[in-house]
C-alpha cells in the first residue's frame, strides 16, 4: 500500500476545469423532492447546496464499474480500494449562484492521505472545489472523500469513529425522514449518481455488506440545510460544513435536527433510529 499511496500521492495539485448551466430542470426536482413548491425561477438565487445538481460525472457507460462509479482514475487518483463514500464538506458561500446563470468549476486534488482504521486501510482524498456564476466566484467548498477496503465479517459498517455517539437533545427543530427506495432512487437521479449502494438492494447487501440501501450523504447535508430553511426562512448562509459520523439505511426513519445557537451560528446533526449521531453539521448565517 506504501507504493501504492507514494503513487497516489502524484495526483496532488491535479486540476479539472468544467462548464455548466444552471437549468430550471433539476431546481424544481429537487424541491418536488424535498415536498416543496417554491423552486427556484431565472434570475433567482438558488439555495445553498444546490449547486450539487450542477457539474455531474457523465461518464461513457463503457467506463462505469461493477460498482456503479466510474472507474478508477482520471482526475480523481486511482485508489485500489473499492468502497467510497463522501465523508463530509466545508463550503463558503461567497455570493449567491442564480437559476440561468452560466456556471463555471475549477477543481483542485489538495491532498492524498493513507490511514489505518478498524477494518483495514483508508485513503482520505481532499478536493477545492471553486464555483462561478457568470464569472462571479460564488461558491468554494473542500470535499472530504474516503476510500475502504472490501467488506469482511465482523467488520464495522463506518470506521471513522470509535463507537456510537448519542446525538445531541437539545432539539429545537426536527423532521422525521423515511428513507425509502423512491426517494434515495430520486435523489440519485438528480445527480446522476450510478452507486449502486443507493438504489440495489441485492448488491449493497450482498457485495458489500450493508444491511440496507444506504442514505446518501449528499442527500442528508440536504435535509439538513432544507430544515434551516424551513424554519430561517429569511435566513442567508455564509459558511455550512458538515460530517459523515455513521451510515444511514432505508431500514428505518431517522430525524433531522436543529438548534439556532446566536444571532449567525446554526447547529444541525442527523439521529438514527437508536438516537445515535449519525451526521453533525453547522451553519454560519450572513
Amino acid at each position: 500500500m506504501t507504493l501504492e499511496i507514494d503513487h497516489l500521492c502524484d495526483w496532488v495539485g491535479r486540476t479539472e476545469a468544467m462548464d455548466d448551466l444552471a437549468t430550471l430542470a433539476p431546481l424544481r426536482g429537487l424541491s418536488a423532492m424535498l415536498d416543496s413548491d417554491d423552486p427556484p425561477q431565472v434570475g433567482e438565487a438558488i439555495p445553498p447546496c444546490w449547486h450539487w445538481l450542477y457539474f455531474l460525472p457523465m461518464h461513457r457507460q463503457s467506463d462505469i464499474g461493477p460498482d456503479g462509479h466510474p472507474r478508477r482514475g482520471g482526475f480523481l487518483p486511482p485508489v485500489p480500494l473499492p468502497r467510497r463514500m463522501w465523508a463530509g464538506s466545508e463550503i463558503e458561500f461567497r455570493a449567491p449562484l442564480h437559476a440561468g446563470q452560466s456556471l463555471s468549476r475549477r477543481s483542485r486534488i489538495v491532498d492524498v492521505k493513507l490511514k489505518q482504521g478498524r477494518s483495514g486501510s483508508l485513503v482520505f482524498v481532499n478536493v477545492q472545489h471553486e464555483i462561478c456564476g457568470d464569472g462571479e466566484l460564488a461558491v468554494v467548498e473542500r470535499q472530504d472523500l474516503v476510500y475502504r477496503e472490501v467488506a469482511r465479517p465482523g467488520d464495522p459498517l463506518l470506521a471513522l469513529v470509535p463507537a456510537a455517539v448519542p446525538a445531541p437533545n437539545d432539539v429545537q427543530w426536527s423532521r422525521r425522514i423515511e428513507p425509502n427506495e423512491v426517494l434515495l432512487f430520486r435523489y440519485s437521479a438528480l445527480t446522476f449518481n450510478g452507486h449502486r449502494i443507493h438504489y440495489d438492494r441485492k448488491y449493497a447487501t450482498e457485495v458489500e455488506g450493508y444491511p440496507g440501501l444506504v442514505v446518501q450523504g449528499p442527500l442528508i447535508a440536504t435535509l439538513l440545510l432544507d430544515l434551516l430553511r424551513r424554519n430561517l426562512p429569511g435566513a442567508k448562509v455564509q459558511r455550512f460544513g458538515f460530517r459523515a459520523v455513521t451510515p444511514l439505511f432505508d431500514t428505518a426513519a431517522f430525524e433531522v435536527c436543529g438548534k439556532q445557537e446566536g444571532d449567525k451560528a446554526v447547529r444541525l446533526w442527523a439521529r438514527n433510529a437508536e438516537g445515535h449521531l449519525a451526521m453533525e453539521a453547522s451553519a454560519t448565517l450572513a
